[in-house]
């Protein structure tokens, strides 16, 4: 009986490292996204995203309505490593990390600084595909605001 209590156990804590590595090389590839803006590194900036990555903001026109933004990763990728290095600054927490087989999905509020100063904050909300064993961004799509940043 104490042989089936320990392999019970032992079994849970696999399973609990297994996640909890998967959940670390998730936040790997979000990380890298945010280190890649502030050094302005377009290496590690291209390949953190799939070949086929969506990228979207959510925002208001001038007349208050919802519209959403679809950016080109080419194009992200061309301004942010334009700016001098540490200019992006996103500073994100994580709030929710779910996996399940080679889908992952992240949502993370944030805060951003251009060139030392607040900017603005929102939340990203991240879809990851597991592609040989790299976790690579398939779907990016924020929201942005300057009130409510507290």
């Amino acid at each position: 009986m104490k042989y089936y209590v320990v392999l019970f156990f032992s079994l849970c804590l696999s399973v609990s490292v297994n996640a909890q590595s998967a959940e670390d090389s998730v936040k790997t590839t979000v990380n890298n996204l945010f280190s890649a803006m502030k050094n302005a590194d377009a290496v590690l900036l291209k390949s953190v995203f799939a070949d086929s990555a969506i990228l979207q903001t959510i925002t208001r026109n001038k007349d208050g309505k919802t519209v959403v933004q679809t950016d080109e990763v080419a194009g992200f990728v061309d301004q942010i490593t334009k700016l001098p290095k540490d200019a992006a600054d996103e500073r994100i927490t994580y709030d929710v990390i779910r996996i399940d087989g080679s889908l992952a999905i992240v949502w993370t509020p944030y805060k951003f600084y251009f060139n030392g100063k607040f900017s603005h904050c929102g939340v990203n909300s991240f879809q990851l595909v597991r592609f040989n064993g790299i976790w690579k961004i398939q779907y990016l799509i924020d929201t942005r605001r300057r009130a409510g940043c507290e």
